[in-house]
Parts: C-alpha cells; structure tokens; sequence
C-alpha cells in the first residue's frame, strides 16, 4: 500500500457508487492513491470502499445499525458528518491525508463540507454539489473550500457528469501536485484588519504603517463571511494583533441585515488575549442586496443605493446605541489589552458632512453606549473621520504601542 499521502474521497455509495469509482480511478491514473470513504447509511454500497460505513458510524460514537434503526435520515447525516470528520481529522494527523474531495446533493454536501471545514487552511478541498449554483455560505464557512456545481443531477455517467467529474479529478490533482512554495515573509507576525468599501482609506494607511513596522497584514471585507473568518484564524493561535475597525456585521446582527457574521463577532480576540484597537467602522449602515431584499418595514427608511445588487440602510441613533452597547460589553469582557478608538467626524465614507448618513445624532449615541459598557477599557475620541489619515496612523500606533513595537 503507498505510504504517499491520499485523497480523501467522501461518498454515499449506495446512490452515487459510479460516479464515486470514476473520480477515484481518474486520480489514481495520475499516480495519486486514493481512500474512498463509504458515508451512506440507508442502501447497500454499490462499490467497494476503503473506509466503511460502519467504521464511519463508529467513528461518531455510535453504530450504522443504530442510525438505521432510528430511521431518521437527517440524523444520519448529522452522525455520518461528525464520523467522516474525525476520520479525516486522524488521517491528516498522522500525516496520511492530502486532500479531501466529496460528490453530493443535499446531505452528501452536508456530510462532505462538514469534514472539509474541520481542516486548516490550504489542505485542498473540492466539494461538487447539486447546490453549488445557490448560496453555499453555510456548507463553505469561513474555510477554502472549492465548490464545483454538478450541473446535471449526480445519478449516473452521462456526456455532462463525466465532465464535471473529469474537472473535478483534474482540480483535486492540480491542488495536489502543484502546491504553491513556500512564501519568503512567514517568520512576520500577523495582523488581522476589517474593511469595507467606505473604510478603505483608513485601513489602507494603516496597513502600510504595520507593515512599515515588520507586521503582515491579512484584511477581511466585513461582510459576514469574512469577519467569521477572521475570528476563525484568531482562535487558532495564527493571530499577534487585531485592527478591528470596521465593526459593520455588528449592525447587520442587531438590525437584520445581510451581512452579519453572528453574535459572536468580535469576542475572539478578548478570549485570546491579543491587543485589539477596536472602532466603529460603517456601523452607520445596514446592508441589503436590491431594493426588493430589503423588508417592507424599512422601506421607508433612509437607503443609499450603492450599486444595483447592494442597498444601504442607515442605522437609527436607537439602533447605534445598542451596537455601542454591544461593541462596550464585549471589550470589557476581553482578557488582553484593548483600545477603542472612535471619529467624531464620521464612521464611514457616507457618514461625512455633505453625504447621505451624515447623523450626528446617531454617532453621539453609538459613543455614548460604548462609554457606558465599556467599564475600564480606554475610550479615545479623535477629531477626525475615520478615513484621514491621521486617524489611520493612530489607530496602527495603538496597536504597535500594545505590540510593544
């Protein structure tokens, strides 16, 4: 048996044996081993496996007889996912998994992601899905999945399947033949910033000052997604330092826009212990797609049309206290050193005197609450907006001065 490191291969093979015994061949052909993993539960396989469905059952904590017993498919996905994820988990462990690939509709998305997402960064992972072409945020997360919309239902090889599936195998081999070298600056220090469109200036000019300073930057567009990912990164260690200024997904959470990135946004780092300089970036807007995404109750409410596919809502001085009040607590509640840094002169590229949220109003509430919740944690007002320079340059000097640089 090679020792090489493998494919992990993710399929229920009593519905999609063929296509499973397809890829698995056109990789192999490559000189690539493959180890085909069986997470089906309800029929009979209908092509021999390398990893069995019992094993991954077991793999959950239970037993395939038991799932079967139950009678409850959605059950079965739950535990076919928590098995095929500690599966791969040990394989990746002991230095045995290369990759991680998956052909599935619903529940073999469910199952095939669920492992994928359990893995680092940079571990290649291709997922072909019969829900590809829709929203996929909930199967990619915050990780770098690829997802490879099947086209055509996944029931068999026909003239389209065996094209998706022959870009598949060619996609998986490429990511595990052709890896990237090694980048020169990986003994740097990483910093995580947050940006929107109407904050670019400021963490543009931030970003060369740490990087001025030795510091690597990564900057995540605050669009749910991306603040997830962000906190993701800082759980795992990977993190020295936080530039946390666009705090945006907070308004989307409180208010019901489409960009939140949950209740949890902005906790990692106080868990962590890592300096964090914290701001209140475009958290005078809520974000929706078109018009028509917007809800009937805030129709009538103050909308920016950014562009065709992304409508602007201003948030209330109500609604800012709350987030003042959110962003105040969760910086108290922090282990590490934290600096909060607020514009009196605006927050974003549309709150600025002679532009549409301009509110000063709203701004002197959302300050206020965070004074209040804040407890000890310093709470700086600078005469400036949030994209002048001098702004910028405080805020990275805050950080650097908690760095210690």
């Amino acid at each position: 048996m090679s020792t090489r490191p493998a494919v992990y291969l993710l399929v229920t093979l009593d519905t999609k044996a063929a296509e499973a015994a397809y890829v698995k061949q056109r990789i192999q052909e490559a000189g690539v081993p493959v180890v085909l993993i069986d997470t089906g539960c309800i029929g009979e396989p209908g092509t021999p496996a390398d990893i069995s469905r019992e094993a991954v059952f077991e793999a959950a904590g239970t037993t395939l007889a038991a799932a079967r017993a139950k009678g409850d498919r959605g059950e079965a996905v739950i535990a076919a996912s928590k098995g095929a994820t500690n599966l791969v988990l040990k394989a990746y462990a002991e230095g045995k998994l290369a990759a991680v690939a998956s052909l599935g509709g619903g529940g073999g998305t469910s199952i095939g992601t669920a492992a994928m997402r359990a893995l680092p960064l940079g571990v290649p992972k291709v997922m072909v899905s019969t829900l590809a072409s829709g929203s996929t945020r909930g199967f990619v997360g915050d990780k770098d999945i690829f997802m490879l919309n099947s086209v055509v239902d996944i029931c068999g090889i026909n003239r389209i399947s065996r094209q998706i599936l022959d870009q598949a195998a060619a996609a998986i081999l490429g990511l595990v033949t052709l890896r990237a070298p090694a980048a020169a600056n990986q003994d740097k220090k990483l910093i995580t910033a947050t940006m929107f469109g109407v904050t670019t200036p400021c963490i543009t000019r931030a970003k060369e000052v740490l990087e001025q300073n030795g510091y690597e930057v990564l900057v995540f567009h605050a669009t749910g997604n991306g603040g997830q990912a962000m906190e993701s990164l800082i759980r795992d260690g990977l993190i020295s330092g936080v530039l946390d200024i666009t705090t945006t997904e907070l308004a989307d959470e409180f208010v019901g826009g489409l960009l939140s990135a949950g209740p949890d946004r902005l906790r990692a780092a106080g868990e962590r212990g890592i300096p964090q300089v914290v701001s209140v970036g475009a958290c005078d807007m809520v974000n929706y797609f078109g018009l028509d995404t917007v809800p009937e109750k805030y129709r009538a409410r103050q909308l920016h049309k950014h562009n065709a596919n992304v409508t602007l809502m201003r948030t209330t001085p109500e609604e800012n206290a709350i987030i003042g009040a959110d962003i105040g607590q969760k910086c108290a509640q922090a282990r590490g050193p934290v600096r909060i840094l607020l514009p009196t002169r605006g927050v974003s590229g549309l709150d600025k005197e002679g532009q549409s949220f301009h509110d000063p109003a709203a701004r002197a509430a959302l300050f206020s609450a965070i004074r209040a919740n804040a407890g000890a944690v310093p709470v700086q007002e600078l005469d400036a907006h949030i994209n002048d320079a001098a702004f910028a340059e405080a805020a990275a000097g805050a950080l650097l001065g908690m760095l210690g640089s």
